[in-house]
């Protein structure tokens, strides 16, 4: 099969799919929530997770008042949410009220968390940076909340029971397949690499 080469970025989609999560803040008495699909864990010691996040987004002006976020994993049953959320500006509306979502209350915060959320960290902002049309939001894990059936007891996610919901850009939302998972355990096939 032939590729064709582009310059530039082309339409900026390839990366997809990507694990869909909301972000959650509070602020001036205000809560909010918005989906993101760009964000990644960065350390294990200290616990950091980052999110890209645009300036121009009501969220991103509560994290940076409140200098604490809300990192919320729901399943791919709540997709509809999460288009909602991604679809409705925060600076408008109250998502919470309008959405009826289930809030509870954090550890450490005074960030809101999904109450069907299958696991979620509140963050204390350490640090923010711009890059281009995104600002890179960091914050040190300050308390992991999870709802201990929805992982194995190797820790790993059920997906027999929860399934993670995957942006595939585009407004195009889908999840794992149950029958695809495998286990490949590293060592084993590091070994066989020869390298």
């Amino acid at each position: 099969m032939a590729k064709i080469s582009l310059e530039g970025a082309g339409r900026f989609s390839y990366q997809y799919p990507r694990l869909v999560v909301i972000v959650t803040s509070h602020a001036k008495g205000k809560d909010n929530a918005m989906t993101a699909a760009w964000h990644s864990p960065i350390s294990i010691k200290p616990p950091l997770y980052g999110i890209a996040i645009s300036p121009r987004r009501s969220t991103y002006e509560l994290i940076l008042e409140g200098k604490e976020f809300g990192v919320n994993f729901l399943p791919f049953e709540k997709a509809e949410l999460m288009a909602a959320l991604g679809g409705s500006r925060g600076k408008e509306i109250d998502k919470f009220e309008r959405f009826h979502i289930a809030k509870e209350k954090a550890l450490k915060t005074k960030v809101p968390l999904l109450e069907d959320a299958y696991a979620a960290y509140e963050c204390k902002l350490i640090d923010h940076k711009v890059y281009g049309d995104h600002e890179w939001i960091v914050g040190q894990i300050v308390a992991t909340h999870i709802l201990e059936e929805a992982f194995t007891a190797d820790g790993v996610l059920d997906v027999a029971r929860f399934n993670p919901p995957l942006y595939l850009s585009g407004d195009f939302y889908l999840t794992t397949q149950k029958d695809t998972l495998q286990r490949l355990d590293r060592q084993v096939y590091g070994r066989r690499s020869g390298d």
